[in-house]
C-alpha cells in the first residue's frame, strides 16, 4: 500500500490539474491553487512535481501517448470515409480533452521549449494520418485529387483541427466551458473538416460524405 498511494496522489494531482487548466486556463493556475483544491501541502505536490511546468509536461506526455494510440493508418486495408470520419472525432476528442494546450498554445510554447518541440511532432504526425488517409481514398478511386492538393488539404485539416476550439473561443468566449456547446462547437469543426474533403470525393464515398454532412448540419440546427 506504501508503494501505490504516491502514485495515485500523482495521478489526482493531474487530473485535478487538467480539469483546472481547461477550465480556468493554465497561466491562471497556480501550483498553490492545485493543492488547495487537493487539500495537501505544497510540500506534498512538490513532492511528486517539482514546479507547475512539471505538472504540464506530464500532461502533456499523457496527451502524446493517447495521439500515438488512437491516430492511426489502419492495417492491411486501404482508408475509406469511416477511417477518416473517426480520425476527425478522435482528433477533436482529444483537443477537447487537453483544450488548455490549445486555448493557451502560445503562451506555452513561447515558454517551455520542450512543448515547442513536442507539438511540433504532434502536428506532424497529425499532418502525416491525414494525408495517408487521403491517398487510401484515391488509390480506392474514392478520391480525385493530384499530390499537391493532398498536401495541402492535409495541411488544412491540421490547421482546423487545431484552431477550431481557438476560433469558438473568440465567437462565444462566456459558453467555452459549457459541454453541451462545445460538443456543438466540436461538431461545427468535424462539418468544417469534411467541407474541406467533399470537393475531391467521387462516386459511393461522395454520397457518404453527403449523408454525413446532412446529418452534422441536422445536430448543428
Amino acid at each position: 500500500m506504501q508503494h501505490k498511494a504516491p502514485r495515485r496522489t500523482r495521478e489526482r494531482i493531474l487530473e485535478l490539474s487538467l480539469r483546472l487548466f481547461n477550465e480556468f486556463g493554465e497561466p491562471n493556475i497556480t501550483t498553490t491553487v492545485i493543492a488547495e483544491e487537493m487539500n495537501i501541502s505544497p510540500g506534498n505536490l512538490y513532492y511528486h512535481f517539482r514546479n507547475k511546468d512539471d505538472i504540464v509536461n506530464s500532461l502533456f506526455a499523457q496527451f502524446e501517448a493517447e495521439i500515438g494510440r488512437m491516430l492511426s493508418i489502419p492495417e492491411g486495408r486501404r482508408p475509406n470515409m469511416e477511417d477518416v470520419w473517426l480520425y476527425l472525432h478522435l482528433s477533436f476528442e482529444l483537443v477537447w480533452r487537453y483544450r488548455f494546450f490549445y486555448r493557451d498554445l502560445s503562451d506555452l510554447l513561447s515558454r517551455n521549449r520542450k512543448l515547442e518541440l513536442h507539438f511540433k511532432q504532434i502536428l506532424a504526425h497529425k499532418t502525416k494520418v491525414a494525408r495517408e488517409l487521403c491517398i487510401g481514398l484515391r488509390e480506392d478511386k474514392a478520391m480525385e485529387a493530384t499530390d499537391r492538393e493532398i498536401d495541402a488539404l492535409a495541411t488544412n485539416i491540421v490547421v482546423v483541427g487545431t484552431y477550431w476550439l481557438s476560433y469558438e473561443y473568440v465567437r462565444n468566449p462566456r459558453k467555452y466551458t459549457e459541454q453541451e456547446a462545445m460538443a456543438d462547437a466540436l461538431a461545427r469543426g468535424c462539418y468544417q473538416v469534411l467541407a474541406l474533403i467533399g470537393p475531391y470525393l467521387r462516386g459511393e464515398t461522395q454520397l457518404l460524405f453527403e449523408k454525413l454532412a446532412e446529418e452534422y448540419l441536422k445536430k448543428l440546427k
